[in-house]
């Protein structure tokens, strides 16, 4: 009997053992994440990111570091026992928050970026450009999803408030209501996105309390965002002149506003300060405190100091994380203490909820994005045996690009299968560094790899990935393309082209758009030469292929680029040249690369893709021989200038001369002659005797 009991007795203190650490723990703190960053002695933090682009894959990292900065404690459950930092810690977004991964191609029917910004308390955000490739339908499209999400959610008792859907703020300052409404094209869609901003709760500026404090927050789309979306439909202020009026606004109708934030979606450039649109923004509007600087994808471990203004950027696709931190001096007024960004890498912990919530937004993609396409995001399409460019280097260097060579390859594959029987060759594919937003790495290449190459845009169909469009240019034309790729990239790396089709020298001694010494068009491996006058087939994105036609324009001319259909009419609505499969649908970009891929199988990507294969060649030679072979229309435009030029020089100098001699010596403009005085002689006096008459 003793010794049942004593078994027991053991078997209780074992059960109690084992209950006493969960019991005592309950409000322990869990100590296993590394320290990253603290705001204990901040009277006020600001944490800001931008330019997200749909980069959900960093937001556990980014979980993280705001547990830590608002003090969160939890314990061994996960459960949030406190937040003792949380009144005085704001997380802002300046924009781009969308397109860019799979994540943002259900944003018509769950718009995950604005949930995971509202997850992540997110405060407020603002309007980038990438936002408005959805065009103003398909922004308005994911802003009302969104907020059916948080009605459905709000009404559902089975979830716990942090279960629910929680969104941000919204402000933006300079769209042009009345011009955009005036506009006959622009206003129907231009009304529904104006009302669903204002049923979001979209303001001009925003206040918010933290910590005793008053923030005063406004949102301000700049003058390149709006000239690199030409799809938005929404017309915008003068970034500078409604940044005026919005902090005169504030400081009229506020009172006592410690801090006044800019969420700029206009960005930096530090190599060209006449173009720095968030420093002139500082330089000509007082009063404001901080910009937070998104668009350029700019990331300054050093804040920029412009004027009584701060100027913040912490780069893109959530590799970093910016904070600000601010004590009220003597005063009163809030001081800068600190500043700094972080890395997202693998040294800050993964949070497990936000991974968890990621793996259910990738079911819906699948279900609704890859699924009907046959693909899945983690669904393997072929694989490879080397890395590509990496993606921070596409563009950095004139030279060919073998990913490039790899997606324009795409382009004309893509549409030879969707055409089938019907098909008429395509003589060339162009693609820009600046549409190319990922890379390909040794292993298995997955649906959702082939997708965030090709990621951005979408299509007339309403649907994400801008579509393929079919044009026609002549053979000079096409020469004019590639004299793009040899000058126009040298100051703009997003202007680097990849071209399938075409073989070309670029000598670059020669000069300034006519650096192009040679090129030929490559058909079934031939070489031939390019007509100037003949009409040659040409794909690009939709996107893409718009902007070849505004290259006239941009270079003053100089170099013309008109796309036509095959009739050689210029064309005015691109969107009725998009290619399209043989169930009508549109052919897109991302697709055309992603079916390419998998037409590789199991053999994976050929080694040709491994290294340069000659498209390009890039010389620089200084000689007589090299710099007028095959000079282009500009080249002998210049010389008969500078043949003119000294032409009407050498007349000007002999009218100077004839002029200068008339001036000297008298009408006729010649010497008078000199006779030499006649000389006395002995026989002057005499009459010659051959002239008397005998």
């Amino acid at each position: 009997m003793l010794k049942k009991a004593a078994v027991i007795i053991l078997a209780i203190l074992l059960i109690v053992a084992m209950l006493l650490p969960t019991v005592f723990s309950f409000g322990e703190e869990n100590d296993d994440a590394a320290p990253i960053t603290s705001t204990d002695d901040a009277d006020f933090s600001l944490i800001f990111i931008h330019d997200m682009h749909s980069h959900l894959e960093k937001a556990p990292k980014l979980k993280t570091f705001l547990d830590q900065a608002r003090g969160v404690t939890r314990n061994r459950r996960g459960k949030i026992i406190e937040a003792k930092n949380e009144n005085k810690v704001m997380l802002v977004d300046a924009g781009d928050f969308a397109m860019g991964t799979p994540y943002h191609t259900v944003f018509s029917t769950n718009a995950l970026e604005l949930q995971m910004l509202g997850f992540l308390n997110c405060q407020v955000t603002t309007l980038g450009n990438h936002e408005f490739d959805f065009k103003s339908r398909g922004l308005s499209k994911m802003l009302q999803s969104a907020m059916k999400l948080r009605e459905d959610s709000s009404r559902d008792n089975r979830l716990d408030d942090d279960e629910k859907v929680k969104l941000p703020d919204m402000v933006i300052s300079n769209i042009d209501w009345k011009a955009t409404l005036n506009d006959g094209k622009l206003k129907e869609d231009g009304q529904i996105l104006k009302d669903t901003l204002n049923a979001y709760g979209s303001a001009e500026y925003k206040v918010y309390e933290k910590n005793g404090k008053k923030i005063a927050v406004f949102g301000i789309f700049g003058k390149d965002s709006a000239e690199v979306s030409p799809e938005s439909g929404t017309k915008f202020i003068d970034p500078i002149a409604a940044a005026k009026e919005i902090v005169a606004k504030i400081n009229k109708e506020q009172t006592d506003v410690d801090l006044i934030v800019c969420l700029s979606h206009s960005g930096t450039n530090p190599q060209d300060p006449k173009n720095s649109e968030d420093e002139l923004l500082a330089k000509q509007v007082d009063g404001i405190d901080v910009i937070i600087s998104g668009h350029t994808h700019t990331l300054y471990e050093q804040p920029l100091k412009v004027n009584n203004t701060i100027i913040a950027s912490c780069g893109s696709f959530l590799s970093h994380v910016g904070q600000i931190d601010f004590k009220t001096d003597t005063d009163g007024k809030l001081k800068m203490t600190n500043y700094k960004t972080i890395a997202l890498d693998e040294k800050i912990p993964d949070d497990e909820q936000t991974q968890e919530l990621l793996k259910e937004y990738k079911k819906v993609i699948d279900k609704e994005f890859f699924g009907p396409e046959d693909m899945s995001w983690d669904g393997t399409l072929t694989t490879s045996t080397f890395d590509m460019t990496p993606i921070e280097k596409v563009g950095e260097e004139q030279g060919e690009d073998p990913l490039g060579n790899l997606i324009s390859d795409s382009f004309i594959y893509a549409v030879r299968e969707a055409e089938g029987e019907s098909y008429e060759p395509v003589a060339l594919s162009v693609v820009p560094a600046g549409i190319i937003r990922a890379s390909i790495k040794a292993g298995n290449i997955t649906g959702g790899d082939a997708f965030n190459i090709l990621s951005l845009g979408t299509g007339m169909d309403g649907k994400p990935g801008y579509p393929i469009v079919s044009i026609y240019l002549t053979g000079k034309e096409i020469r004019n393309i590639a004299e793009v790729d040899a000058s126009i990239s040298t100051i703009m790396r997003d202007a680097t082209l990849s071209l399938s089709g075409v073989k070309y020298t670029i000598n670059d001694k020669r000069l300034f758009l006519n650096r192009i010494e040679d090129i030929k068009l490559i058909s079934e491996g031939k070489e031939q030469k390019l007509e100037d006058d003949k009409l040659y087939r040409v794909v690009g994105d939709l996107y893409s292929t718009q902007m070849l036609g505004s290259v006239g324009e941009k270079s003053h001319g100089l170099l013309q680029i008109n796309p036509k259909d095959k009739d050689g009419k210029e064309i005015k609505d691109f969107t009725k040249h998009i290619v399209r499969r043989s169930d009508g649908s549109e052919l897109k970009e991302w697709f055309a690369v992603a079916s390419y891929l998998k037409s590789f199988g199991a053999d994976g990507v050929p080694s040709t893709y491994a290294a340069k294969e000659g498209r390009k060649t890039i010389i620089s030679e200084f000689s007589l021989s090299h710099f007028f072979r095959n000079p282009n229309s500009l080249f002998k435009l210049l010389l008969g200038i500078i043949g003119l030029a000294i032409l009407i020089f050498i007349l000007i100098i002999v009218l100077i001369v004839k002029i200068f001699r008339r001036i000297k010596y008298g009408k006729g403009g010649k010497p008078k002659s000199i006779r030499a005085p006649k000389q006395a002689s002995i026989f002057s006096h005499r009459k010659n005797k051959y002239k008397t008459k005998w």
